[in-house]
C-alpha cells in the first residue's frame, strides 16, 4: 500500500515535516596538550575534545544530540551575550 498525498493531504505534511532545529552556543578552548575542548553552556555535562576543528565540530554535534536524548531539552534557550577574559591574582 502506498500513500498518495493527493488522496491524503495530511500525510504529505507529516511525511515531509523536518525535525525542529535548535541552536546552541559552543565554547571552544585549547588545553595544554594541544587538544581542542568544546562545551555547551546550555547543556551541563555536554563536552568533547578533538585534535582538529572539523573533528571537534562533528563530535560536539554528536554530544549535543546524545545530551538531548538522555536529558531532554534545556528548560529555556539562553541568548549569547559574549565572552570576557578576567584576570585575577593567584
Amino acid at each position: 500500500m502506498s500513500f498518495d498525498p493527493a488522496v491524503d493531504p495530511a500525510y504529505d505534511r507529516i511525511a515531509m515535516a523536518k525535525p525542529k532545529r535548535r541552536h546552541f552556543d559552543v565554547v571552544i578552548e585549547k588545553d595544554s596538550d594541544g587538544y581542542l575542548v568544546a562545551w555547551v553552556p546550555a547543556l551541563p555535562g555536554c563536552h568533547t575534545q578533538a585534535r582538529s576543528h572539523d573533528e571537534l565540530t562533528k563530535r560536539i554535534r554528536e554530544a549535543i544530540q546524545l545530551c538531548l536524548e538522555v536529558g531532554g531539552a534545556p528548560p529555556a534557550e539562553l541568548d549569547f551575550v559574549g565572552v570576557q577574559r578576567v584576570t585575577v591574582a593567584s
